[in-house]
């Protein structure tokens, strides 16, 4: 049970009663470090012990980690499984709805669904099937408009009007191999609950509590979602003044549309318990320019702080250096290791030359950004396996492997099983069913005999794969079966460590897997659960516990919702920040850009470093630079100048002296 005398020792006025106001619509704007993540928790525990089933609850969020954290969080204040409630993202929230119910819109049990690179791949076949010439296929572009057309951001005019085939194409195609793609996830839900007011019905009564956390970010599609299932319970937790996606579709006038559609409580968490006042006053003045955005005024217990240093360096060589000197010197004067230390840029495009200093200080570090984990070949090739096996009508996947590892199915033989598939009007696992029955084809015996092969694999593993337990294990066999590490070996004759180490990336594939199903919490390990899982997965999901005692160097998005106790932001400069193309988008309007900035801002704890480069390389020419505008909204009391402090000798000996204490502290 929740002492209620207790919660009020451990929140703030204002906390104590967002998480005690539990009836109506209810609107926290909760400034950056004001304890959100502890108000939700300790809001849904509340609602728990006063006796509202799990069931009745619904909390959404943005990312898995988040979601995960929040779970853990709830299930350490109440000391309960709670394996009915749910806390989820709204795209897995999407995944679960369509798994019920996706039949009503016409689709297949056991969807797939598509990734970037899937998604991508289909835009291609369908560009090539139109006749498309490659000048008009400009594949990040195409991909955005039919992102724009499908969530309603954008519609058909005479700029775009000769895409409206490909995108059908697109839609068709999603169809014809039972697959959805990430924007589907929020649509389809939408359609379903629009279309069939009795399934919309049973959600409602189902959940009738339901939270909305970092409401800022919601796109349109996710507030209409959210908007048809609330009844009357309803509190969305955000800060309007950290919305920084809307180039993915996130519009904090979402914020607004919440206080037209309900009879809205505001309650504001403006008590920062992450920074000092100098960094506060600093991020008040910045964002105090803004002039669309909810008043507040972040204030801090935490004293008054270090002043924030500016450094202005000659080059993007001479930054770097600084930074890395700083962290040096910062580290062995103040004892501090090099986890808590976060490197902000604006564009992963800044990270090069600080990258190299880090090597040649000696600095170890880690780079938020790059490939996936999910994303690199060798795990793909075994997950489309596994989707194959899954769901036989996956084209996308399918053809990732019917020829991986090499069974003499190339170029011709795919091009006579499209023809089949196009004669047919099915997907090509159907296509080669045909060819494999028909007495007179145009497939030969040898190419019926490299198909029948592949056949058999996708079939046997299906029953195996599909029954009982031991995922992990029968996923092990399918690799061995297919002879996986012999085709690296011919892949990449001229070296043996490649091929080790993407083995050693399966092996860790396979055992994240032996893991999950193991988890006693989840009680449905199969594989279906396994691959919706992958599919929502982010890559702050696969955390490296190797990651642990390194630098972070990521770009500001990346940060969102991170803390550190020491903060560098690199190129604090006209044209990265704010961005100069999204000055240019914007006609001019920075309010964004300054967003980001202030969340740079609100990532330092104790200190704040920012440097701004008097010159700049951009494509093999030097430009001089101009100081970001927002340099100078920050009061200049809080400010100085600074030089990087030089590390003596005997400070680098006890510093290396600490690590090695610290290393071997973890053996």
């Amino acid at each position: 049970m929740l002492d209620l005398s207790k919660l009020k020792n451990d929140l703030n006025p204002e906390q104590y009663r967002a998480v005690t106001t539990t009836e109506g619509a209810i609107l926290i704007i909760a400034g950056a470090g004001s304890g959100k993540t502890r108000v939700i928790t300790f809001r849904i525990a509340h609602m728990l012990d006063k006796g509202i089933p799990q069931s009745q609850i619904l909390a959404l969020t943005f990312t898995n980690k988040a979601a995960k954290e929040m779970e853990e969080r709830i299930k350490d204040l109440t000391q309960k499984k709670l394996q009915n409630l749910t806390v989820s993202t709204f795209h897995a929230f999407g995944v679960k709805v369509l798994r019920s119910e996706i039949e009503r819109l016409g689709y297949r049990e056991n969807f797939s669904i598509y990734d970037e690179t899937d998604r991508v791949s289909l835009i291609k076949e369908c560009g090539r099937e139109l006749k498309f010439s490659p000048e008009a296929m400009d594949i990040y572009m195409i991909g955005n408009l039919i992102s724009n057309i499908k969530t309603g951001r954008k519609n058909w005019d005479t700029s775009n009007d000769m895409y409206r085939p490909l995108y059908e194409s697109y839609q068709e195609g999603l169809k014809l191999y039972n697959a959805v793609d990430f924007d589907d996830l929020i649509v389809l839900p939408i359609k379903l609950f629009r279309e069939n007011p009795d399934i919309l019905t049973q959600y409602r009564a189902r959940y009738k509590y339901i939270m909305v956390d970092e409401f800022q970010d919601t796109s349109h599609q996710q507030y209409e979602l959210m908007h048809l299932l609330a009844d009357k319970n309803v509190a969305v937790v955000g800060d309007d003044d950290q919305s920084i996606y809307s180039w993915r579709g996130a519009d904090y006038q979402n914020i607004i549309n919440f206080e037209k559609d309900f009879d809205v409580t505001e309650i504001r968490l403006e008590q920062n318990y992450r920074s000092t006042e100098t960094i506060l006053e600093a991020a008040n003045g910045v964002i105090s320019h803004n002039t669309n955005r909810k008043d507040k005024k972040l204030w801090s217990g935490n004293g008054g702080g270090k002043p924030i240093e500016i450094f202005m360096p000659e080059n993007e060589t001479d930054e770097a250096e600084f930074i890395a000197d700083s962290i040096l010197g910062i580290a062995a004067e103040e004892k501090r290791k090099y986890d808590e230390f976060g490197v902000l840029m604006r564009a992963n495009t800044q990270s090069r030359f600080i990258e190299e200093a880090f090597l040649s200080a000696n600095i170890p570090y880690t780079m938020s950004g790059g490939t996936s984990f999910f994303e690199r070949k060798e795990i793909k090739d075994i997950i489309s396996y596994l989707r194959v096996i899954a769901n036989h009508d996956d084209d996308i996947n399918l053809l990732r492997i019917i020829n991986t590892p090499r069974r003499g199915i190339g170029r011709a033989a795919i091009g006579i099983i499209n023809d089949e598939a196009e004669k047919l009007g099915s997907t090509l696992w159907t296509a080669i069913q045909s060819l494999l029955k028909a007495p007179v084809s145009s497939a030969s015996d040898t190419l019926k005999e490299d198909l029948q092969e592949f056949v058999d694999i996708i079939e046997n593993n299906r029953s195996k794969l599909l029954s009982g337990h031991g995922l992990s294990k029968k996923v092990r066999e399918l690799v061995e079966e297919i002879n996986y590490k012999d085709h690296l070996v011919t892949e990449f004759s001229k070296s043996v460590k490649a091929v080790q180490f993407k083995m050693k990336n399966i092996e860790f594939l396979l055992n994240s897997m032996e893991t999950w199903e193991n988890d006693p919490d989840n009680t449905s390990p199969g594989l279906f659960n396994y691959l919706n899982r992958i599919t929502l997965l982010s890559r702050d999901d696969m955390e490296d516990e190797n990651d642990k005692g390194k630098v972070n160097l990521m770009t500001i998005h990346a940060s969102k919702g991170l803390e550190f106790p020491v903060v560098f932001i690199a190129g604090a400069e006209e044209g990265l920040i704010p961005h100069a193309r999204s000055v240019e988008e914007n006609n001019g309007d920075v309010e964004e850009e300054r967003r980001l900035f202030y969340v740079a801002i609100t990532r330092a704890r104790d200190k704040l470093l920012i440097s701004s480069c008097r010159k700049r390389r951009h494509n093999q020419v030097v430009n001089e630079c101009e100081p970001s505008r927002f340099l100078d909204e920050i009061p200049s009391n809080l400010v100085e100048y600074h030089e990087p402090k030089q590390i003596t000798p005997e400070e680098t000996h006890d510093l290396l002296s600490d690590m090695l204490k610290d290393f071997k502290s973890k053996l």
